[in-house]
């Protein structure tokens, strides 16, 4: 049953991490919305798909390895990024002045703080902004005093704010002054009152939101140098004055330029009070005085002394731990999940099982890409419709859809309220299109299946075929490098590995160049660089910047990363190209559906005889669960000078593509010159690629993100199917 007024499902919950190896420990932490008895049992995944003309959600009961009951009780996610400084600087009463410097991303006519701090019970000072102004809020002997500008503000301009108060005189201003020399001048507004209450320092000073003990009023913008200044100060001569040119007038002054990969925030002024971010709003933005003559903050750290807030990031739910696994020592290595129900309904915890403990280590690995599970992270596509809800029902598929729960976060492919990009993801949060059966869209020929789902279409196939396979993901290659695969003879890709660090291509590359044979299962792999930080183990980072098919771009200036400080974007301008690593990269994207292959004449020769064993047909897919073709979505081509070698062989070929398919940007030059000079339509295009390398390993890439879709024909049978197992069984022999 499909819930649209509630924002929270009746069960649903998250993990420490994807991933354990046997004898450690998984935690759950879960939140049933109404609260009552609760039950998880352990299952074993095979499949995903609910599509009724396929293999179907094939759920292994293992309620006798793990199964527990506990009370639920709701657990709330904070959305919104912030500033908290414990205490405040003490001060005696006297004059004093709070300064900001402000770009809105958005406005409203609903206030939201700038700057807030709070006495041991209340707060009792507030700096926000609206639409119509800015306004600051005193704690008066009678109760609260505004002062207000009434001068609008404008959105993605730079202005300093700021406001000043004389507890003797009782005079009061707060004051807006523009500083891109667009706009009208400093507009003020002025107050006169008695029984003013200051903050004396002993309570919390936040930055982009109010009160500590249940934060809201979140502001989404960017922010920088924050201060508190001695003395009343009703104009500013130097708009762009920095921190440190206040002298002794500064009291504490929060310069965002300091430590900008780190979650902390660092005070210049004489009582040192520190603080920490919350939520992780995104650092490594362009700042006020940032004039576009350095592109990377590492070298000029004052240009991107700012930091951008929005009132929907999320790092971490922090939620408290409900149950605890230890991992058995005979448990297989394996796709896994935790079954939760409560009376009102169920959910389902993907988690998988490294190799390790009593069990046999098989010759066999599939690469479980985890990095782009997390990119995707309750992608909110806006497309479940009538048509697609039916199909839901219809099949019993996965009943949520992150369309209509934004109280869990959404993906790296949304934006924020201001148009700003999501830039970073968190694992630490329920993520509904990382479920069996979920739905990402109306297929009409096949199931509509992404990431996590479709890549059970490999799972299954390899059940189904008998090969024995361990299981590792992107974030244990990541820390383990290649001591994690070099045992391995040979290593599976699923259907969309596309986010990758350097530390990941690097074990692969590493694992290829020696005896390692990789099979690369999709498209549209080893495409994006992401970045990962030692303190935020949960969190990955993307920026989106100069070419690339994607769901915003990121600003200028804004292409290295915060937490690494490398340029961030395709690994293709990072001079990585898929091609080095696979032999084929990027070249087609079109809406959800696929074609057949055909087979070129040199797959044909003697040589390849092996690989095509049992293959009479030139054309191979014309059928699958994706998209109803093997070579669809997403596809890539070999290409020599993006770093093919020159020894692969491109042994099929998509059929021409439908009209939806399109170049990905960075193919593009003019109307109608490609980087490669061939026709657009000629660029378009998915192969089939082998090559062998020096060290004795190998590389078999299928270029399409709906190849595993194909494995299935009424049945684990069909032309795909047989090559897989033709390459798998080959690579397998020592």
């Amino acid at each position: 049953m499909r819930e649209t007024t509630l924002s929270e499902l009746p069960i649903t919950g998250y993990l420490d991490r994807f991933s354990h190896r046997p004898g450690e420990t998984f935690r759950a932490y879960v939140s049933a919305r109404e609260g009552g008895r609760c039950s998880a049992r352990l299952v074993h995944v095979i499949g995903g798909d609910p599509n009724p003309s396929g293999p179907g959600v094939q759920l292994t009961d293992l309620s006798e390895t793990f199964a527990t009951e506990f009370n639920g009780r709701r657990q709330p996610i904070q959305l919104g990024s912030y500033g908290l400084v414990p205490r405040g600087p003490p001060r005696p009463p006297r004059p004093y002045t709070w300064s900001v410097l402000v770009w809105p991303g958005t406005l409203s006519a609903d206030p939201v703080v700038l700057i807030s701090e709070e006495s041991a019970e209340h707060t009792v000072f507030l700096l926000e902004i609206s639409v119509d102004g800015a306004r600051a809020t005193y704690s008066t002997a009678q109760g609260q005093t505004m002062v207000v500008t009434s001068s609008p503000l404008h959105a993605r301009h730079w202005y300093r704010v700021w406001t000043s108060c004389d507890p003797a005189s009782g005079r009061l201003v707060v004051g807006q002054l523009p500083l891109d020399g667009t706009l009208d001048g400093p507009t003020f507004g002025h107050a006169l009152v008695g029984g003013l209450q200051l903050p004396c320092g002993d309570g919390p000073l936040l930055f982009a939101a109010k009160n500590s003990r249940q934060p809201s009023g979140f502001f989404t913008g960017k922010l920088e140098d924050p201060a508190i200044l001695v003395g009343y100060r009703d104009r500013w001569d130097i708009p762009l004055a920095g921190l440190k040119e206040c002298g002794d007038a500064l009291l504490a002054g929060w310069d965002f330029a300091r430590d900008i990969s780190s979650q902390r925030v660092h005070d210049i002024g004489p009582h040192g009070c520190h603080g920490e971010l919350i939520n992780v709003p995104t650092r490594a933005v362009t700042g006020a005085r940032w004039r576009a003559r350095e592109m990377c903050w590492r070298h000029a750290p004052h240009d991107y002394a700012a930091i951008h807030f929005h009132d929907d990031d999320l790092s971490d739910c922090r939620w408290q731990p409900d149950f605890e696994f230890t991992v058995p020592l005979d448990l297989p290595s394996g796709a896994y999940a935790f079954h939760l129900k409560c009376l009102k309904g169920e959910d389902w915890l993907p988690l998988y099982v490294l190799p390790g403990g009593t069990s046999t280590r098989s010759s066999v690995a599939v690469l479980i890409p985890t990095f782009t599970y997390q990119a995707y992270a309750n992608y909110a596509r806006h497309n479940s419709d009538a048509q697609y809800w039916e199909r839901v029902r219809a099949w019993g598929a996965y009943p949520f859809n992150p369309d209509d729960y934004s109280t869990y976060g959404h993906a790296t492919y949304n934006r924020h309220a201001d148009g700003s990009g999501i830039g970073y993801s968190s694992r630490l949060r329920p993520i509904l299109n990382m479920r069996p059966g979920f739905l990402a869209y109306y297929d009409a020929k096949g199931s509509g299946l992404r990431t996590y789902p479709a890549d059970t279409h490999l799972l299954g196939w390899l059940e189904a075929k008998g090969v024995r396979f361990d299981v590792i993901t992107d974030e244990d290659l990541d820390e383990c490098g290649i001591e994690l695969i070099e045992r391995y003879r040979v290593l599976l890709t699923c259907t969309h590995p596309e986010y990758h660090t350097a530390a990941t291509l690097d074990a692969l590359r590493t694992y290829t160049q020696a005896t390692g044979r990789l099979m690369y299962l999709g498209g549209n792999g080893f495409y994006w660089r992401i970045a990962r930080h030692p303190e935020l183990p949960g969190m990955i980072e993307i920026r989106r910047g100069e070419g690339g098919i994607r769901g915003w771009a990121a600003e200028p200036g804004e292409y290295y990363n915060a937490f690494d400080g490398e340029y961030g974007g395709l690994w293709r301008r990072n001079g990585r190209p898929p091609q080095q690593l696979v032999g084929v990269g990027f070249s087609a994207q079109g809406i959800f559906e696929g074609v057949a292959y055909r087979r070129l004449p040199v797959s044909f020769e003697k040589r390849f005889t092996w690989m095509f064993e049992g293959i009479e047909d030139k054309l191979m897919g014309d059928y699958g669960l994706s998209g109803g073709g093997a070579a669809g979505f997403e596809l890539d081509r070999a290409d020599p000078i993006l770093g093919t070698p020159a020894n692969a062989i491109i042994l099929a070929r998509s059929k021409p593509l439908p009209a939806s398919f399109i170049l990905p940007p960075e193919e593009v030059l003019t109307h109608i010159e490609t980087t490669t000079g061939e026709l657009p339509a000629d660029l378009m295009r998915g192969e089939i690629v082998y090559f062998e390398t020096a060290g004795g390993g190998a590389v078999f890439s299928v270029g399409s993100i709906t190849f595993c879709g194909s494995l299935w024909r009424d049945g684990w049978d069909g032309p795909i199917s047989q090559l897989l197992e033709n390459v798998l069984r080959r690579f397998c022999d020592a």
